[in-house]
């Protein structure tokens, strides 16, 4: 069993599929720090001196004058300013992926998919690449040299 796991744990592509993991979490916190720190500053400023991550509402009626007094107090409440952090930040990470692989299609464009049918050169419909009949008209077809 230990065998099998090393083999498994070794083959090309999951050690791709880790990498590709690692780069992406790093890349995501880089992400949030820009959102965080360089995106959502000025956008508060042009709202209105609003800084998005101490949005909240709580659930209680009380009054706090942050997210974390609120949470400290243990009062439910409804960060909504984080949430359009993390809906921007999500937005980056899907456009940034969005160019990636657009340009990796380019470099590298996809290998079209082989065959698996063909057309009958009596009736010239489409029939299965194994086949030998055709099973609309019948005729027998010659395989191919």
């Amino acid at each position: 069993m230990l065998k099998e796991f090393k083999e498994f744990a070794m083959r090309g592509n999951v050690i791709d599929m880790a990498v590709g993991i690692v780069l992406g979490v790093a890349f995501n916190n880089i992400v949030k720090s820009m959102v965080d720190n360089v995106i959502m500053p000025p956008i508060g400023l042009l709202i209105g001196r609003v800084d998005f991550s101490n949005l909240f509402v709580t659930l209680s009626g009380q009054h706090y004058q942050s997210l974390a007094e609120a949470q400290k107090a243990g009062a439910p409440a409804i960060a909504y300013g984080l949430f359009i952090n993390t809906i921007i930040n999500f937005v980056i990470v899907a456009f940034a992926m969005f160019i990636l692989v657009r340009a990796m299609m380019k470099i590298a464009p996809a290998k079209p998919a082989a065959p698996t049918t063909k057309e009958c050169p009596y009736c010239v419909s489409t029939i299965p690449l194994a086949a030998v009949r055709c099973p609309n008209c019948t005729s027998e077809i010659k395989a191919a040299a």
